[in-house]
């Protein structure tokens, strides 16, 4: 009975951030600054990597700015657009060219509609934060062929570090998102089977005249939707006043910052590195740990 609950709560989480995503669909490019930089710079990555994928994925997709850059780099790849929330892809279809469409599907990055070892290349920006990571990173691992590689952005503990400030000094509860550690992150993707994990990290800041304008921003991208909310407590007024008060302390040269840790990583499914299952055991070789560690 209860994992049923567990279940049943997490469904009812996942559509909960899907049907804020379709409200914000309209309006997410104009503040997704944020966003489309951290993909810009993934982008930028791909030229680092020796591999000509026939199929792509652009796993949570939004708006269609990553998908347009993967197509611009592999002009020939057939590319699948995918995210949880259609709005955001009928964004996306709109930004796409008549003469070069993607495929797009409307899924979860937890349950991918797709068959097994049929993507040669993930692609994934700034969606990761959504999901139950060990979950998404099992799924990437099944669909992605031998050899085919994974590379995504996430956001890390420091995210948003002066907003959770603030509100730690009016209540106890929860009013901004938790974040995985890049450590954590790396771990799960070696549990899942993949391979050579590199995982680093960057420090971005976004600059606002007044806190009620960084609210105003993750509420226009959705950002501000807690993954678990059974407790976020009653915002009064007189509160809201003392957490824009609180954040005022963070003010220098005349402006209130917004701190975002960027978590970039990739990983591949290579031919050692497929689970072999033994005795109920999963065996990793030593060397590959140690190795993407360093």
């Amino acid at each position: 009975m209860s994992t049923e609950i567990k279940i049943d709560e997490h469904l009812h989480q996942r559509r909960r951030i899907q049907k804020h995503f379709d409200a914000r669909a309209s309006c997410y490019e104009s503040s997704a600054v944020l966003q489309r930089e951290v993909c810009n710079r993934m982008l930028e990555r791909l030229p680092l990597v020796t591999l000509k994928p026939d199929v792509i994925l652009d796993a949570g997709t939004g708006t269609g700015w990553g998908m347009q850059g993967l197509m611009q780099y592999y002009k020939s790849a057939r590319l699948i657009a995918m995210d949880l929330s259609v709005p955001m892809l009928q964004q996306a279809k709109a930004r796409s060219s008549f003469f070069r469409r993607p495929k797009l599907l409307a899924a979860d990055a937890e349950a991918i509609p797709l068959a097994d070892e049929s993507v040669d290349l993930i692609f994934s920006n700034l969606m990761l934060q959504w999901c139950q990571p060990e979950k998404v990173f099992a799924e990437f691992f099944r669909v992605l062929k031998p050899n085919g590689l994974l590379m995504f952005s996430t956001f890390g503990p420091d995210t948003l570090k002066e907003l959770r400030y603030s509100w730690a000094q009016v209540d106890s509860h929860k009013h901004v998102n938790d974040f995985v550690d890049m450590h954590d992150l790396g771990d799960a993707l070696l549990a899942a089977g993949l391979a050579e994990p590199v995982m680093d990290m960057d420090m971005m800041k976004l600059t606002y005249d007044d806190a009620r304008s960084v609210m105003m921003d993750l509420k226009a991208i959705g950002a501000n939707t807690l993954v678990d909310n059974h407790s976020s407590g009653m915002v009064t007024p007189r509160r809201f006043q003392q957490v824009l008060k609180a954040y005022e302390t963070f003010r220098c040269a005349g402006v209130l910052p917004a701190s975002y840790e960027i978590v970039y990583g990739h990983a591949w499914k290579t031919e050692q590195r497929i689970k072999k299952i033994d005795n109920g055991e999963i065996k990793i070789p030593v060397n590959t740990v140690l190795r993407s560690y360093k």
